[in-house]
């Protein structure tokens, strides 16, 4: 197992984990209707970070300015910069490593006539991150789709227990802008309200802006108290480019995989991907049934910050261990009625986690192409 040292979130709700949790705790979402926004003629609900803000707490790092460097690019030196700064770690040492998980990258900068071709690539993307620190190994690039966030913490596991690094540096980032709300678009996969996740009255899904990080070390070199990734698994089931499984092998499988190391009556909750779209939602709750966790309390983020992608795994992993360690199971924003045809214990309303046996929680996500990941994060008493 990993521990994880330090961790931050940049979205539109704040540029601190704390600051975050703090405005779910209120009960506030960042998901909002914009008209206009990229050129598109449809109006579209999103969760945005605001250029200005980003760019002055940017400029606050002290190095560079923000012109020289797209909303991507310092959307994720920011987030870095802050998690590796509460793990206390020498980011530029040999044993430490930087992993980049995001779906699109700079993928705007092909709306312009003149751009830099090197920046529209993920692995100058990842080096520029990793430079940005000084660290002159070669960092990786996890890009698979909605699961990106998760592959990028199990990969960072494997670095890690096989010896190879101290520590790893797992951060998950991607914007918005005309090509991907446009990709969305033409699926009809979005909402034009806020999206609600496993709901009978469910449209589609909302999308979101976000850079997350999460910096793991082996557990044995760090003090007790710090949330532990206890294990991970990925299992694509090869269904459909776009769609899920109407059996949910992938997910179960990877469920039935991590569930091998802490059994069902060990977890407090399941995050799950809960999109709020009409497949993945039915998947979800098929898979959570066939692995025995229908009674286990469930919950979905997306209505509040929206899909962010490739940041939306690290994103919800941590804004749940941080419910985990308040001993609370956070609300599912904008439930009110089943329309899964299994059963599934949704949280629609806050609730204590009163059990203390109960010391774990899944984070779920499936993607396109087939893709499903599962991990367990676990936090002492």
């Amino acid at each position: 197992m990993i521990a994880a040292l330090g961790d931050n979130i940049v979205c539109g709700l704040g540029f601190s984990s704390e600051e975050v949790y703090a405005s779910v705790k209120k009960g506030i979402g960042g998901v909002k209707r914009y008209e206009g926004t990229f050129g598109l003629p449809d109006p579209f609900m999103a969760s945005l970070i605001a250029d200005e803000a980003l760019d002055s707490a940017f400029a606050d790092l002290g190095r560079g300015a923000a012109g020289d460097y797209t909303k991507f690019e310092k959307a994720i030196i920011l987030s870095a910069s802050k998690a590796i700064a509460q793990a206390g770690i020498d980011a530029s040492h040999k044993r430490v490593l930087f992993i980049l998980s995001t779906t699109k990258g700079n993928v705007d900068l092909l709306e312009h006539e003149n751009y830099d071709r090197q920046k529209v690539t993920l692995w100058h993307s990842a080096g520029l991150l990793a430079g940005w620190f000084g660290n002159t190994n070669e960092p990786v690039v996890v890009s698979n789709a909605c699961i990106s966030g998760l592959c990028a913490q199990i990969t960072a596991q494997r670095m890690i227990e096989s010896g190879s690094y101290d520590a790893v540096v797992v951060v998950g980032c991607d914007m918005l802008s005309k090509f991907v709300i446009s990709g969305f678009h033409s699926f009809k996969a979005l909402s034009d309200t806020e999206c609600r996740p496993f709901d009978a009255l469910r449209t589609g899904l909302n999308l979101g802006e976000a850079a997350a990080t999460i910096v793991y070390s082996a557990s044995d070199n760090v003090a007790g108290g710090c949330a532990k990734m206890l294990c991970g698994a990925i299992c694509n089931d090869a269904n459909h480019i776009s769609g899920p499984s109407r059996t949910a092998e992938g997910l179960n499988n990877a469920l039935q995989a991590v569930l091998q190391v802490r059994p069902a009556d060990k977890i407090a909750f399941v995050n799950a991907h809960g999109t709020a779209t009409l497949y993945n939602d039915e998947m979800e709750s098929i898979a959570l049934s066939r692995s025995g966790l229908s009674s286990v309390p469930v919950n979905s983020l997306k209505a509040i910050f929206g899909h962010t992608l490739g940041a939306a795994g690290i994103l919800e992993t941590i804004i749940s261990t941080m419910s985990l360690k308040k001993r609370k199971v956070l609300g599912s924003r904008g439930f009110e009625r089943s329309g899964v045809s299994c059963e599934v214990n949704i949280s629609a309303e806050e609730r204590d986690i009163t059990d203390d046996t109960k010391s774990c929680f899944i984070k779920m996500m499936s993607g396109f192409g087939g893709s499903n990941a599962a991990i367990i994060m676990e936090v002492g008493q």
